[in-house]
């Protein structure tokens, strides 16, 4: 086990709980989330959806859904900064703690609140919504519960942080140490057992949702469509165009042998030039 990169001075007692919480939970809840995805993936597939209910009600899911997925992207990233990159990386750059610090705060709690009053739409949406709450899984009921509680811890932290101003926990130096040192197999206890209360609370919960990963609509975020954004355009139908201008493109359309049912194959440039 590595030495404990928390706060000069700091001591903390490590029980066998710490050891169960901060280094067997993590890898029993990879255990649990890839081998709940294999299992959903091979006996699931048409259930791999997020059964959309866009037909029963479109109005508030314009707002929320937006609101909800954009803030929660915004939530993973600022995760991703300040858990993997060290802020001896941060520091050497020439970004000072303050900037850090406000710039996260700034960003975290914008990011926090979105996705907070995002998860809320969604759920009175479902609850009110009669063709919404029916199709919605006792699994999924779950996953909501457990989903706003994260949001919510989170929510705390951050603002915890600004209320505590300068002497607030720095969890950069508690943390964010112990998680890099999960990707190892080293374990950092004794860095998150120092860390408050709060920050236990919300990695917790944080575990949760992802031992319910599997089970739930989340499973959609493995499959989301980004090949969307790059895909070539697909003409379904195009119109007859003469060699001579509109004078032949008209004379195609009256005569009856030049005719094609509006199901026939539409050829492109390239598989014309192709086949010639």
């Amino acid at each position: 086990m590595p030495a404990s990169e928390a706060e000069p001075g700091a001591t903390a007692v490590i029980s066998a709980l710490d050891i169960v919480l901060w280094g067997v939970t993590p890898y029993v809840m990879v255990v649990v989330l890839v081998g709940g995805l294999v299992w959903r993936y091979k006996y699931d597939q048409f259930g791999w959806t997020t059964r959309s209910s866009q037909l029963y009600e479109s109005r508030l899911l314009r707002i929320a859904s937006p609101l909800f997925h954009f803030g929660l992207l915004a939530v993973i990233a600022g995760h991703f900064f300040g858990l993997v990159i060290p802020m001896a990386w941060t520091q050497a750059v020439g970004m000072s703690q303050e900037f850090y610090h406000f710039n996260a705060l700034a960003v975290g709690g914008i990011a926090g609140v979105g996705t907070l009053g995002g998860i809320i739409l969604l759920i009175y949406r479902r609850r009110t919504t009669g063709p919404v709450f029916m199709a919605t899984t006792r699994n999924d009921k779950s996953m909501y519960v457990v989903l706003t509680a994260a949001i919510v811890f989170g929510l705390w932290t951050t603002l915890a942080s600004v209320f505590e101003g300068e002497h607030g926990h720095n969890y950069r130096e508690t943390v964010a140490p112990w998680f890099r040192s999960l990707f190892i197999f080293q374990p950092d206890i004794a860095a998150m057992a120092a860390a408050p209360f709060s920050f236990h609370l919300h990695t917790l919960v944080g575990m949760a949702l992802f031992v319910i990963w599997p089970f739930t609509r989340l499973v959609h975020a493995f499959t989301a469509p980004f090949h969307y954004l790059f895909r070539p355009y697909i003409v379904y139908r195009s119109r007859d165009r003469g060699r001579d201008g509109a004078k032949a493109g008209a004379a195609a359309r009256n005569s009856t042998t030049a005719a094609r049912r509006g199901w026939s194959a539409v050829g492109t440039r390239d598989r014309d030039t192709r086949n010639r």
